[in-house]
């Protein structure tokens, strides 16, 4: 009887796959809040129950339908505090819960065994929860390590008096913050100050929106000093529009306003997430002073407290999809755990390639070279595959269909061709001469080596993120990689299809744990499982 597992954070279905190749794990029910996700997963994995909201879910009505669950699996989003989201202003990531989420499944299911996986930075100081008060006395009772992390609500210059009183109050908070919408056209202003060709460019494109909502920010005669930045931002604006404020003033004129905006919100989130504060420092910046802990050790507090019996053996590591048969250079933090009642151990999978033996980018997508790919998933009725000979191993494996999908690509601008045909296999972006980098990102030397990355044929893939994003090349031909081939990269077989729009299909590709990867550690666990189920059959036999 195969295994039944739950997969909590689906996305399109990468690990479910790798699980269900082996045979020996019967995936039973799937959560995956995204709805064009969910229609992919349930495309490609037939007969399982998907639910949205993990949140919501009702492990008691899963086991009451299903029997015992054997295995939760699941990749849970993790940003931690330092990688908050920086397009908004959130100090605190709102995936943090998620982990809580993924861990609520175990204490509830109490399968025999679990798997986790997230970026390899999941084990490190990077990845780390603030202290709340519900968590107080685990901390104190597990003796997890904990460490002052000050969290910045404002720089020194826009402190003034009563700014404390403020920021401890929610009701004030309140009071003084804008709808969100307003905020985020705001900043987007702010942010594109640096470069004056995009701040005259968003100007322009939310002139309706800035000069309609400008009456609700100017307070008249306002001694009140959030208030105040309030009204000299809109009013900046509304002169700029009239054209009697330079462009080059805007700025100076608008950064109070989206910095008081920026710390009340961080502020309520303190208070809604009830954070524990140390105390609020303003000897430089003003700071909240909070404690933090490790991500990884917060879950080791909840399932793998020694004096538990009823906890797992956990073990963790980074594995790089390289070492099993990916051709991707792709880092994953992965944690297998085994219920201490049924093991005294647990082990995770060894790779079988070795760095000099990886497979390549040739490996998986040559063979596609000689199909025009398609611009639009509308058309994509699927391209009837000729037969070929000499096929290497990996193409053997992923050339799994006889009709192509998802080989499909974006349309190449005049100014992205001219610096295609200019890059050799292995360049990017900062290969480029200054002339053909001008009108592009507001900091070119900051621009990450991935962008506008022409693929080595004979050598792995960097790791997959959206490619359309990145801006990835084909190796031989001046076009971008298409969604099959950053599938195939990912160790997807052709019979894999996604569905949405491109965008959306080709996140749910570099979104996706490698099946290749999530196959060795099913099989690693269902060989592990099995030596300890059949001991105990023995012994109870």
């Amino acid at each position: 009887m195969p295994y039944s597992v739950v997969d909590l954070f689906a996305g399109a279905g990468g690990l479910s796959l790798g699980f269900r190749q082996t045979e020996k794990f019967d995936i039973k029910v799937a959560f995956e809040n995204n709805p064009i996700m969910q229609k992919t997963y349930k495309k490609n994995h037939p007969g399982v129950e998907v639910c949205g909201d993990v949140c919501q879910a009702d492990y008691g009505q899963i086991e009451k339908k299903y029997g015992k669950i054997d295995v939760v699996i699941g990749g849970p989003p993790c940003q931690g505090f330092s990688n908050a989201n920086r397009q908004k202003n959130h100090a605190i990531s709102r995936n943090n819960s998620l982990v809580k989420q993924y861990i609520r499944a175990i204490l509830e299911l109490r399968p025999k065994a679990f798997v986790m996986e997230n970026v390899s930075m999941l084990k490190s100081d990077v990845h780390r929860f603030y202290l709340c008060s519900q968590d107080l006395s685990m901390i104190t009772t597990k003796d997890i390590k904990t460490e002052i992390t000050p969290i910045v609500l404002l720089e020194k210059k826009f402190i003034f008096n009563g700014v404390l009183a403020i920021i401890k109050n929610s009701a004030r908070i309140k009071q003084y913050l804008w709808p969100e919408d307003d905020y985020l056209k705001l900043n987007v202003i702010y942010k594109t100050a640096k470069n004056i060709n995009k701040l005259e460019t968003a100007l322009e494109k939310h002139k309706r929106k800035l000069s309609r909502i400008s009456e609700a920010h100017i307070h008249e005669g306002t001694n009140d000093i959030i208030l105040q930045a309030d009204s000299r931002a809109f009013e900046a604006l509304l002169l700029y529009y009239d054209g009697t404020l330079n462009i080059e003033n805007v700025k100076e004129n608008i950064e109070a306003a989206v910095m008081y905006q920026r710390m009340l919100s961080i502020a309520l989130e303190i208070i809604d997430n009830d954070i524990v504060v140390e105390q609020y420092n303003t000897e430089k910046d003003l700071k909240a002073e909070v404690r933090s802990f490790a991500v990884f050790d917060y879950l080791r507090a909840k399932l793998a407290a020694d004096e538990d019996v009823n906890g797992y053996y956990i073990k963790a590591d980074v594995l790089s999809a390289a070492q099993f048969g990916v051709p991707q250079k792709r880092m994953r933090f992965i944690v297998m755990g085994i219920r201490k009642d049924i093991s005294d151990n647990v082990n995770l999978p060894e790779g079988q390639f070795s760095d000099g033996e990886y497979r390549t980018v040739r490996d998986a997508i040559e063979d596609l070279a000689d199909i025009e790919p398609i611009y639009d998933v509308n058309n994509d009725n699927g391209i009837i595959l000729k037969k070929k000979d000499n096929l290497g191993e990996l193409a053997k494996v992923l050339r799994d269909a006889n009709v192509l999908y998802n080989h499909v690509i974006t349309k190449t601008t005049e100014v992205a061709m001219q610096r295609f045909k200019v890059l050799k296999q292995g360049q990017n972006f900062h290969a480029l001469s200054e002339e053909l980098k001008k009108n592009t990102y507001t900091d070119t030397t900051r621009t990450q080596n991935t962008i506008y990355l022409r693929l080595n044929y004979d050598e792995p893939s960097g790791t997959v993120v959206n490619v359309r994003k990145s801006m990835w090349i084909h190796p031989t031909q001046d076009r971008a990689v298409s969604i099959r081939e950053a599938a195939r990269l990912q160790s997807f077989p052709d019979s894999f299809i996604f569905i949405g729009t491109k965008d959306k299909q080709y996140q749910q590709v570099g979104n996706a744990v490698p099946p290749f990867m999530a196959n060795a550690i099913a099989e690693k666990l269902a060989e592990q499982l099995k030596n300890v189920l059949s001991k105990e059959d023995d012994l109870n036999g």
